[in-house]
């Protein structure tokens, strides 16, 4: 097993205990998108097309949506169990902490700013200069191929793959683990992931607190 320099995780359901920051908005404005959802994780349509989808369904609700609406979604979400004490001895063992997320990007922001993760990115919207929704911005990471931005990670700081570890809780997050990487299958749901992990091979952790990644990731228990 290689050294760990890098560990890439995503955030919905694994360094946020929720379980997904689209369907928290979703949640508040008493919107559902179950058939888009199905014909997304079919691969029959793009994250922006996904996106505009939503935008449309809550404006139907609300006309005009600010950004306070936005970040009011996300006022009860808590960190994940054991998500700041893995942080914290990653980073004092040297080891780079990342985000990628095709989460909503107010949301994963604020996750990464409590963490004081290294490097964050995610998706969301367009703001005018009164905090108003304008629209969808550009796709910064397609749910489908979040290995092109591990790999800019990994390019961006001169790492190997094999010293890189991706941890997800769904079947798209396993776009992660580009070749010679590793990858940590975090409490999936049933209907997210549990069956692709397994299909995948890769170390399942079952339970919602992440210091149980530290045998897969270490080979040891996480230390007291």
């Amino acid at each position: 097993m290689h050294d760990v320099k890098a560990v890439a995780f995503d955030c919905d359901g694994v360094l946020a205990d929720n379980d997904s920051s689209w369907q928290n908005i979703h949640d508040h404005f008493g919107t559902e998108n179950s058939e888009m959802l199905a014909k997304f994780l079919r691969k029959e349509i793009t994250d922006a097309e996904f996106v505009s989808d939503d935008i449309r369904m809550w404006r139907e609700v609300q006309p005009e949506i600010h950004r306070d609406d936005i970040m009011r979604c996300y006022s009860g979400i808590k960190l994940m169990t054991g998500a700041r004490e893995v942080v914290e001895v990653l980073q004092k063992r040297g080891i780079l902490v990342a985000i990628v997320s095709s989460g909503v990007d107010l949301m994963v922001g604020s996750i990464a700013n409590m963490l004081k993760v290294d490097d964050w990115a995610a998706n969301g919207f367009e703001w005018n200069e009164g905090g108003w929704l304008v629209g969808s911005k550009q796709t910064m990471v397609d749910s489908h191929n979040k290995g092109a931005m591990v790999e800019k990670l990994a390019k961006i700081n001169s790492i190997d793959p094999a010293y890189i570890v991706s941890v997800g809780d769904s079947g798209p997050d396993l776009s992660m683990m580009i070749p010679g990487s590793r990858f940590i299958g975090f409490n999936p749901a049933s209907n997210r992931g549990a069956e692709d992990f397994v299909k995948a091979g890769v170390p399942i952790v079952e339970g919602r607190d992440l210091r149980k990644i530290w045998q897969p990731l270490f080979g040891e228990p996480f230390p007291e």
